[in-house]
């Protein structure tokens, strides 16, 4: 079976988020799927199929379990369709968090995701109540993840995360965010982790834009807006706001394909 490793959001290989992408032509058992994923011992791999509307079902697992929403991977499938299946832009996903669909642009590719406005909360969790240094500016939420706005850009690049603390939230991350300092290209930056799905710091992550898009817009007064993640690898995301959606801007880069040999019993 073919299977495809991208950079996503990055122009260039050794950066942005790396996923594996598989083209499938129905899903395999759900065990066999996580298998493969902690194999590769990625962020995410995606598993996708065409359907018969000529659309694409896509799924998502992390090395824990299968998560509802993937920004990087759905990016780098798409990639993966276009530059080697053969497929036609712009592409459209059904997923665990609606449609997602991908087009083609100047810059590489746009990325069109729902919009997850951010729900503030008055008090961080327990389990991470002290890990700060400082008191956050803001904490919210949506559906997957805490969000605490660190007040500092430099606070979030030297953000030291206590994964032990952070991993007692099981499946929901913690992002870490602020807007940029002065002379900075990005409008606000960001950390992420998720030891509890395995992911101790994910280099780039599309999801979290879903609800840091429509933070920082309302708090910067603009629906356009630069992003830089920052972590290790880092990568950059042009964002603009509508009404009901967030738009991300990136590109994705190939770095393997490879033959993997799944049991008899699978395949």
């Amino acid at each position: 079976m073919r299977m495809y490793q991208v950079d996503a959001f990055t122009e260039r290989l050794f950066a942005g988020n790396p996923a594996a992408v598989l083209v499938l032509d129905d899903w395999l058992p759900d065990d066999c799927m996580l298998a493969i994923t902690q194999e590769n011992n990625l962020a995410e791999t995606a598993f996708v199929k065409a359907r018969s509307d000529g659309a694409w079902d896509l799924r998502w697992f992390a090395p824990v379990h299968e998560v509802d929403f993937c920004g990087h991977a759905t990016l780098a499938t798409a990639h993966v369709l276009l530059t080697e299946i053969g497929a036609q832009a712009p592409l459209t996903f059904h997923t665990r968090v609606g449609e997602l669909r991908v087009s083609k642009n100047r810059c590489g590719y746009r990325l069109d995701i729902p919009r997850l406005p951010p729900v503030a909360l008055e008090a961080l969790p327990t389990e991470i109540a002290t890990i700060f240094a400082h008191p956050p500016v803001r904490i919210f939420r949506n559906f997957e993840n805490i969000f605490v706005d660190l007040g500092s850009a430099d606070a979030v690049r030297n953000f030291v995360p206590d994964l032990a603390a952070i991993a007692r939230l099981g499946s929901v991350g913690l992002v870490v965010t602020a807007q940029e300092g002065n002379g900075g290209k990005a409008h606000f930056v960001s950390r992420y982790f998720v030891p509890g799905a395995g992911i101790p710091e994910d280099p780039v992550t599309g999801s979290i834009h879903a609800t840091l898009v429509p933070y920082w817009a309302e708090h910067l007064g603009r629906k356009r807006l630069m992003a830089f993640q920052a972590s290790a690898r880092g990568g950059w995301l042009d964002c603009e706001l509508t009404e009901d959606r967030v738009l991300l801007v990136g590109n994705a880069v190939t770095f393997m394909q490879a033959t993997i040999y799944l049991p008899e019993t699978v395949a």
